[in-house]
């Protein structure tokens, strides 16, 4: 008995999507597409509306839900504008630059110089490591003292020390390697 309510849920909910679907895809498709001037994005709308009637579960009158589903596709179609001026704008902002292949020399300098730099770092005491990882990685200096157990007021000086050794820790590496 209960597998016989199940089934007959499951057609019943089929048959409404059905029927909702037939009546109210073509005349928001041509909505959509007069809102938006695109029949490929208009015909994605209409069917992200339809998906967020079903996911929400709404029911109610064919007035409802034609209500419901053209003001769903008005949202998405301002929300598809929106993002895409923000795109353009982004774009013109940061314009996308065709860049030059690196070159196997700067590939191989950059890989030396950070080898360099880790070995330089791996040379220092831990916390002056830690520090330095930390604040480089975009750490407060609250946050800082906190993980290394001192005062807030005391990390601008540690962290000067820690910089200062490792930038000596570099030179005295560079006159090595000439």
């Amino acid at each position: 008995m209960r597998h016989a309510s199940w089934l007959r849920l499951v057609v019943m909910t089929d048959m409404d999507f059905d029927s909702i679907f037939d009546q109210h895809y073509p005349p928001l498709v041509r909505y959509c597409h007069r809102l938006t001037g695109d029949g490929d994005v208009a015909e994605d709308i209409a069917q992200e509306s339809l998906v967020r009637l079903f996911d929400h579960q709404v029911r109610g009158s064919d007035a409802g839900t034609r209500a419901w589903l053209f003001k769903t596709a008005t949202h998405l179609v301002r929300d598809r504008y929106r993002v895409q001026k923000n795109r353009v704008r982004l774009l013109a902002e940061n314009p996308v630059r065709p860049s030059e292949p690196e070159s196997p020399v700067l590939r191989l300098e950059r890989a030396e110089a950070r080898d360099q730099a880790r070995m330089a770092l791996d040379s220092l005491a831990s916390r002056d490591r830690e520090i330095l990882l930390m604040r480089y990685a975009g750490f407060s200096y609250r946050e800082i003292a906190e993980a290394i157990g001192v005062a807030a007021t005391s990390i601008g000086t540690l962290l000067s020390r820690a910089e200062r050794r490792f930038a000596d820790v570099m030179t005295e590496a560079g006159r090595q390697a000439l």
